[in-house]
């Protein structure tokens, strides 16, 4: 059917002249009409020009009109002509047309488009050679199948329009795994339209071609795309390539940057970033959209090529996909993660971070249904957040490459800036500098990726976590973004939940970002006045560890052009002197003494009493009272009190036993406490561990249970290692991020009466387990243990000495972190 509007009639009733000059001023009319634009103008320049070639067409002898039909494919097929769209045509005929007839009426088709400087990609074909052209060339079949007839036989273009459409649902198993290719293909060449200064509006990922391959998708009926918003961002992509075409007058779809303010003012913009923020967005949809679709279609296809197997095996009964659990209120099911059907999203308020955590970790995408249902029901956060909501955004910031998926999935559907808002003012903000390669917020989520890789070389990866996602939120503020983002950083830190001191860390590193680059690469490092002034930046060494970690990740996520062997040499001698300065003042690693000479609670005198009295373990289980008055105690957090009288494998046996119950270790204590002589006569000393533990998910086991194990672990008679490799077998952890390999130092400013050993490594279930295990296989005895789990990073800190009692050698204690962190890379590559 011929696509028409009033105004088209109109247009061509003035010129009453079917020739290339009546059409090109009745073109040129449309096109500079002020009061029609968008999808009207492209349907009526579609209806013009099906006009122009139905005249053209019909000029002939009636004979040729038998058996031949012109019919418009592509673009020019979905009636979406921008003004210097090519002219997509198929000139078909049956096979009883004479040749010379129908050559003769091709060149009376092609020869007009040609002198009016049209570009055409033109065919003539019986529907027999399209479609076995079709069956051979990817592309042609996907023009075909938005055929639209323009004129002479409407039955052979219906017939070839039914033909190629069973055709595609036919081959759609072997020919939509081809179209994915072709998309990932031209992705890779043409980057990501949602992100690039100078978008290819066509063949960047998220651009037109990504969205005619969703409607190609959907033409398969294998799977559909997400359709909200869909339609109105393709339509704003084909607005913008529209009026890219009127202010260059060539057939252009890249948005360089001299023709963007040009544009900006056809489309009634205020300026270019506001163009480049709708397109971005627009490419978002899109791209989201795809990601949705394709992972869709692969588990269809999946389905189909396993099923017929798996009848055969079933004996004809139907298999159902298994639901493993990944955390509270989190299952992975068929390849995404999705809500267990426990889930209580308007009483979870922390379940939208929880479920990103637990999909990033394990390298999995978040379900659209997930995200959907999350997005409708989850209830805002108090404020502060709970520890575990700061502790689960954390893990998700950890958790490397597969972040990326994750976040724009919750963006996708508005939660991050619900979770953040202060996130909108970047959001698909651009920067105008060819250095970088992303937009803000995309940079600020890449910064945090490569902060993930570094987390091993400093003490606070949590810190270092967060000041790389907020280091440059100033950009959405007038002025110095450094010193916006420091007030923004403070305020939504604190929003977080972290304490005074951790938020003026994050809110220094953020306001200080940029000073060791440009200090390194700008001044002279031999003038002390220049350390001393980033020494008093910075404050402290921790601080400074964090910022040099910072700063190389910031500079990673800029682009190729922003880091380098020489800068990074630069910058890490700048530390090295700003170290020496900082150093007198720094006390170094907490004393173990510190620890033991401060006085037992009445609770924990209490437990230790009995257990010396009993011989064996007393443990006690307690919601945290700074929890409580933070708005109620944590979803399954406790704090675990733990006394067993001195003796060797306390440590691996207690971790050993919550890594059985699934009980993961936030915080953990453990400590000597010496008991005066008067009970029962005897002086002896008890350990005590002050742990707080979360279930992985489910309920938490009864204290009863609890102590059951331990007393067999401590006797030797329960076999923590068998059982963990049985649970292990039963729910395989899906490898997910490639995290930073553990790394295990002494550190240099420790106690005097012990020798300190920092692991900072990735938590597993039952990594402090192993941990004491390997210490226990060393040698060494565990005097004290300072355990936190800061989102997915373990950072711990053992107090150990010899059999004597005292420090370990320099050459032994470095034997023994050599053997801790073999160990621990054993298990990390396992």
């Amino acid at each position: 059917m011929n696509v028409r509007t009033e105004s088209t009639s109109e247009a061509t009733s003035e010129s009453e002249d079917s020739g290339p000059s009546g059409y090109a001023a009745a073109r040129l009319r449309l096109l500079h009409e002020e009061s029609r634009s968008g999808p009207p103008r492209r349907s009526a320049l579609s209806g013009l020009t099906d006009d122009w070639l139905a005249g053209l067409f019909q000029a002939g002898s009636e004979s040729v009109l038998r058996g031949v039909a012109l019919v418009a494919v592509g673009g020019y097929g979905r009636g979406e002509l921008s003004p210097r769209s090519d002219l997509d045509l198929l000139l078909l005929h049956d096979a009883n047309a004479d040749a010379a007839e129908v050559a003769a009426l091709a060149d009376r088709l092609w020869y007009p488009v040609w002198d009016l400087g049209l570009a055409l990609d033109h065919s003539v074909r019986t529907p027999s050679q399209a479609r076995k052209t079709a069956g051979e060339d990817l592309k042609v079949h996907l023009g075909l199948l938005d055929a639209r007839h323009v004129a002479g036989d409407l039955g052979l273009t219906a017939g070839l329009r039914t033909a190629v459409l069973a055709d595609w649902r036919n081959q759609a198993p072997k020919r939509l795994p081809e179209l994915r290719e072709l998309c990932e293909e031209r992705a890779e060449r043409h980057g990501e339209l949602g992100h690039l200064l100078e978008p290819d509006l066509k063949e960047a990922r998220g651009g037109l071609r990504d969205a005619t391959a969703l409607r190609a998708v959907a033409a398969s009926w294998l799977a559909d795309a997400p359709r909200e918003g869909l339609a109105d961002a393709r339509r704003r992509l084909l607005d913008v390539r529209d009026a890219l075409h009127l202010a260059t007058g060539r057939a252009t779809d890249r948005l360089a940057l001299q023709e963007q303010d040009q544009v900006a003012a056809a489309l009634g913009l205020l300026d270019a970033d506001i163009l480049l923020r709708q397109v971005y967005e627009s490419a978002r949809v899109v791209s989201y959209a795809s990601d949705v679709t394709w992972r869709e279609v692969g588990r269809v296809l999946r389905a189909r090529s396993v099923r017929p197997r798996l009848r055969a095996m079933l004996g004809g009964r139907s298999a159902v996909a298994e639901r493993t659990p990944l955390a509270e209120g989190v299952v992975e099911h068929d390849g995404e993660v999705v809500l267990a059907r426990t889930a209580r999203p308007e009483r979870d308020p922390v379940l939208p971070l929880r479920a990103a955590a637990a999909a990033a970790q394990a390298g999995l995408p978040l379900s659209l249904h997930a995200v959907r249902r999350l997005a409708a029901s989850v209830k805002p956060l108090p404020t502060p957040w709970p520890a575990e909501a700061r502790e689960q955004l954390v893990t998700l910031l950890g958790a490397g490459r597969p972040t990326v998926e994750v976040w724009e999935a919750l963006e996708a559907e508005g939660l991050i800036t619900r979770l953040l808002p202060d996130w909108e003012r970047v959001r698909c903000r651009p920067q105008r500098n060819a250095v970088h390669t992303w937009t803000v917020d995309r940079h600020l989520v890449e910064t945090a990726v490569r902060a993930a890789e570094l987390t091993r070389r400093v003490g606070r990866p949590d810190l270092l976590l967060i000041a790389a996602l907020l280091h440059d939120i100033g950009k959405g503020w007038p002025g110095d973004h450094s010193a916006a983002g420091e007030i923004i950083a403070r305020d939504v830190a604190a929003r977080v939940g972290f304490d005074a001191g951790d938020v003026a860390v994050v809110a220094c590193l953020v306001r200080h970002h940029l000073l060791l680059v440009e200090t390194a690469t700008r001044r002279d490092l031999d003038d002390p006045a220049t350390v001393r002034g980033v020494a008093e930046a910075v404050g402290s060494v921790g601080t400074l560890e964090l910022l040099h970690a910072l700063t190389e990740a910031d500079a990673l996520a800029t682009g190729p052009a922003a880091w380098s062997a020489w800068r990074g040499a630069l910058v890490a001698d700048l530390v090295k002197r700003v170290v020496a300065v900082l150093s007198g003042d720094e006390a170094g690693v907490a004393s173990a003494e510190g620890a033991a000479d401060r006085p037992p609670t009445a609770e924990q005198e209490r437990l230790a009493v009995e257990a010396f009295r009993t011989g064996g373990p007393v443990l006690a289980l307690r919601a945290r009272a700074e929890e409580e008055a933070s708005g109620g105690p944590e979803p399954l957090g406790v704090e675990l009190l733990i006394a067993v009288p001195e003796q060797a494998g306390v440590l691996s046996a207690v971790a050993g036993v919550l890594a059985v119950h699934r009980l993961a270790v936030r915080t953990a204590e453990l400590r000597e406490v010496a008991l005066p002589s008067g009970i029962e006569g005897v002086a002896g000393s008890v350990l005590l561990l002050d742990w707080r533990v979360a279930a992985e998910y489910g309920s938490l086991p009864q204290a009863a249970r609890l102590r059951a194990d331990l007393v067999r672990a401590l006797d030797g008679s329960l076999d923590i290692a068998g059982r963990l490799r049985e649970r292990d077998a039963a729910y395989p952890r899906r490898r997910g991020t490639v995290a930073p390999p553990p790394r295990v130092t002494v550190a240099s400013a420790g106690s005097r009466l012990a020798t300190v050993i920092e692991v900072r490594s990735q938590d597993a279930p039952g990594l402090l387990h192993r941990i004491g295990r390997a210490l226990e296989a060393a040698g060494v005895v565990v005097r004290s243990a300072h355990v936190s789990t800061l989102g997915a990073n373990a950072v711990d800190a053992f107090y150990v000495t010899g059999a004597d009692g005292g420090p370990l050698s320099g050459e032994r204690a470095a034997e023994v972190a050599r053997g801790v962190e073999e160990g621990l890379r054993v298990l990390a590559g396992s």
